[in-house]
């Protein structure tokens, strides 16, 4: 453990650092109930699946039309959470049957993007 002595607004701190390795440290291990950002909705019609939003943002481009095949992987839309531009990515092959969002448009976790069969 090392010591550090660190001056914030004129008043002294000290704090000890702690050298942790992978092997060590705590472990978040309960993800129950996380959702996949790409999860069959059984309310998409014909066997149809939904990708949905991975996080809370805002679709700043979206890179296809509907009808347009896509490979998994293809990046399908761009979103941006906290100032970052996240890929979202098709998670299998298929063709685009709806998108569900329009440029600039804000979405929720887990809110429907667009369907891919």
């Amino acid at each position: 453990m090392k010591v550090y002595r660190v001056k914030v607004n004129g008043k002294v701190y000290e704090v000890e650092l702690e050298s942790v390795t992978e092997k060590e440290g705590p472990v978040k291990a309960d993800a129950a109930g996380e959702k996949s950002a790409f999860a069959p909705a059984a309310e998409a019609a014909s066997g149809d699946n939904v990708l949905r939003a991975p996080m809370q943002g805002t679709i700043i481009d979206i890179k296809v039309e509907p009808g347009q095949r896509v490979n998994r992987g293809d990046v399908v839309v761009v979103l941006e959470a906290m100032k970052l531009e996240n890929n979202i990515v098709a998670p299998t092959t298929g063709i685009v049957k709806e998108i569900l969002v329009s440029k600039g448009q804000n979405v929720a976790n887990q809110e429907p993007i667009l369907t891919i069969g």
